[in-house]
């Protein structure tokens, strides 16, 4: 392991490398100050996705334009070409700067992947090309970051392609090296080298091909991914030899839950239930003329009012948001302020309407998140949602067929989570018969409960024809579904805010040394052994403080112990004292309920604190402008935790990274093939069978 590893969060290493190694490294080359930046549509997406048009500008690009359409000739200017080193985009990139009038009067060329020995020939066989040419590299940058800490592949049809029905071979294969050549440019990025573990096939034979390809995918990426590795070591310079951090690959039938239950995070409920394009959320507002009009915002790190209350329980985060909303307005009341604070916040007047409106905004979505669980019974569904997944005594088929009755205008959307939830944890009681009454009660279509069994294809062993003693489920996966075991104590818990995906179990055990090698082995071991990745657990607190919006249940004291006795041999063990959730619990019963802020993470009065910063009138006990926002910035030591999984990720899995990062203290980054919501997921479900 290098002697220091760089500290600075994914993303910024991300931006960093584009922005700095990138466009101002072609700028110290030499050459006129303004460049233009070409790119094909992949690229300038792997752009946008981490660096803003101002800071590209700034690095000295006047003007991007795509390389598959026609440009205006700048022969006065340079160009800086960021492109996928394909043979359409290598030739279209020849036809810009060959002949006697080039469109550009210097190529700098950065190539987004390794480049194919076929495709660079052609360059190097044409003297007047390479005469042109100021600088020809390898990126080896091809992710998308959509978190601080989570990225994507962008390969949005990975869960139909994988795990659909009838599976072309080509495509399969296609794909798998797609995938494993885009997440291996991650660790040319960071220059890290992991230890890489992978999800174990769990199939007993191979007598049926489509199944045990689904079975393989993990092990098959691991392997594409390792080979690419290893040749790093040799093309990059300063790539380390031997491991430096920690690589896990599973793929989406490790949890088939986690992206269709209703997530309770602010975040969660914000891209599940409003109109999120992206990151983008549009709006409405009265105008100064008393008529509305439309605003756009982003929902990312650069708010950092999202920062602060994204991971909280949603009712967590509305107090949190009123309670900082209060708390500026009191500050900045005119009736109490001094000729010089008041001269103060004149000045900053228009900065303080701003950082009012984020607050407003927050307060505003946090409305309209309530209004549509009320309107749409979602309460009550969560409460069976999250019945399901920990065995409580209370959830069964009765009161699922008793709260489609209670709501007769529910959304088929909503009816079919229900259902695959209830599968998920009871695939043993859908058989033909059941899905008819199913179908019946729930005035669902034979597509919509087609969508619902294709669970099959993701592990879950539902009854197709008890006959036939054929199902598609994986091997030993054909049992009962896994019961979830509670985290926290009824005392200490919201009803609706037990669920975690079961990747936040496999991580902690993974760090903690306990990860079964039987079960996620090494592509080889590394050189320090097999339990050279784990790192001493640091306690850790929750993010924010704990609000008694919503009860517990009833029954959750019993919750864990009859999951356990329902769920078959595979429930968790319960965590120890020292996980996230526990510590949380010991800091309220210290202090008298109320859970104390944590020491790394962030708290209200640093909300308020930066909110008071934009009217001059700071609290002098506020250390920060903006609220940590990874491991990294917090000062972690430990080796960064990547996870990867194939077939799309959730927005409570990138919550685990968060989460995880302050309570193991290293950063944990994870990424997938897609960011998918649970409509989203549904509607690839629909495709693995029709």
């Amino acid at each position: 392991m290098p002697p220091t590893q760089d500290q600075r969060p994914f993303r910024h290493v991300i931006r960093d490398r584009m922005l700095i190694e990138m466009l101002r490294g072609s700028k110290s080359a030499g050459g006129g100050e303004w460049k233009v930046l070409i790119t094909d549509a992949f690229t300038l997406r792997v752009m946008s996705a981490s660096c803003k048009m101002p800071d590209v500008t700034e690095e000295g690009i006047s003007l991007v334009e795509d390389i598959n359409k026609r440009r205006q000739p700048l022969p006065a200017m340079e160009a800086l070409y960021f492109i996928q080193p394909t043979a359409s985009s290598i030739g279209q990139f020849m036809k810009d700067m060959q002949g006697k009038s080039p469109l550009y009067k210097k190529a700098h060329v950065y190539f987004s992947r390794p480049v194919s020995k076929d495709n660079l020939q052609p360059i190097k066989a044409d003297p007047l090309l390479r005469s042109r040419i100021a600088a020809l590299r390898e990126m080896n940058l091809e992710i998308l970051t959509v978190d601080i800490q989570g990225y994507v592949t962008e390969h949005d049809s990975a869960l139909v392609e994988l795990f659909k029905e009838d599976i072309s071979t080509r495509e399969y294969e296609l794909l798998i090296d797609d995938i494993a050549t885009r997440l291996s440019t991650v660790f040319a990025s960071l220059k890290e080298f992991p230890a890489v573990r992978y999800r174990a096939a769990k199939a007993t034979g191979a007598a049926v091909s489509m199944q045990r390809m689904r079975e393989l995918v993990s092990t098959k990426l691991a392997a594409a991914v390792w080979d690419r590795l290893s040749k790093y070591k040799t093309s990059i310079q300063g790539f380390p030899t031997s491991d430096t951090c920690d690589l896990l690959i599973v793929d989406r039938s490790v949890d088939a839950v986690a992206p269709i239950i209703h997530d309770w995070s602010y975040g969660g409920m914000c891209f599940d239930l409003l109109p999120v394009d992206g990151q983008k959320y549009e709006y409405e507002v009265t105008g100064q003329s008393g008529k509305p009009e439309k605003r756009t915002v982003l929902l990312d790190e650069h708010d950092p009012v999202w920062l602060e209350v994204r991971d909280l329980f949603l009712a967590e985060a509305y107090e949190k948001v009123k309670e900082v909303f209060d708390q500026i307005s009191a500050k900045t009341s005119t009736s109490d302020l001094s000729g010089k604070e008041l001269h103060k916040l004149v000045q900053s007047l228009s900065k303080y309407r701003e950082q009012k409106d984020k607050v407003e905004l927050h307060i505003k979505i946090s409305s309209s998140l309530s209004e549509r669980l009320n309107a749409d019974g979602l309460f009550d569904v969560g409460k069976l949602e999250q019945g399901f997944v920990f065995g409580d005594s209370g959830a069964s088929y009765k009161e699922l067929a008793a709260l489609i009755n209670k709501y007769p205008d529910m959304s088929t959307h909503n009816k079919m989570r229900l259902l695959m939830v209830y599968a998920a944890m009871h695939p043993e009681k859908l058989d033909p018969q059941k899905q008819n009454f199913w179908m019946k009660l729930a005035k669902l279509d034979q597509e919509d409960m087609r969508t619902v069994i294709n669970l099959e294809f993701l592990g879950v062993g539902i009854n197709k024809d008890a006959s036939s003693g054929f199902s598609l489920s994986f091997g030993s996966r054909k049992e009962k579904g896994r019961v979830r075991k509670e985290r926290r104590t009824s005392e200490e818990a919201y009803e609706l805010s037990r669920f975690y995906p079961f990747v936040q179990d496999i991580l902690e055990d993974l760090d903690e040394g306990k990860l079964s090698l039987q079960d996620y082995p090494y592509v080889q071991e590394p050189d320090s052994g097999p339990s050279s990745s784990a790192r001493p657990r640091d306690p850790v607190s929750s993010l924010g403080s704990a609000f008694s919006a919503l009860k517990p249940s009833a029954d959750s004291a019993t919750a864990g112990r009859a999951g356990a006795a329902g769920g078959g041999g595979s429930a968790r063990p319960e965590k120890p004292a020292g996980s996230a959730r526990a510590g949380m619990s010991a800091r309220k019963k210290a202090t008298g309920g109320a859970a104390a802020p944590a020491p790394a993470a962030t708290s209200g009065s640093s909300l308020a604190s930066w909110a008071l910063k934009g009217v001059g009138m700071e609290e002098k006990s506020s250390s920060s402008e903006r609220p940590s926002v990874s491991a990294a910035s917090s000062g972690q030591k430990g080796r960064r935790l990547f996870v990867f999984i194939v077939g799309g990720m959730t927005r409570s899995e990138i919550r685990v990274a968060h989460m995880l990062s302050q309570q193991l203290n290293r950063e944990v980054i994870i990424g997938s093939t897609s960011l998918d919501t649970p409509n989203k997921f549904i509607e690839k479900m629909k495709l693995l069978k029709k």
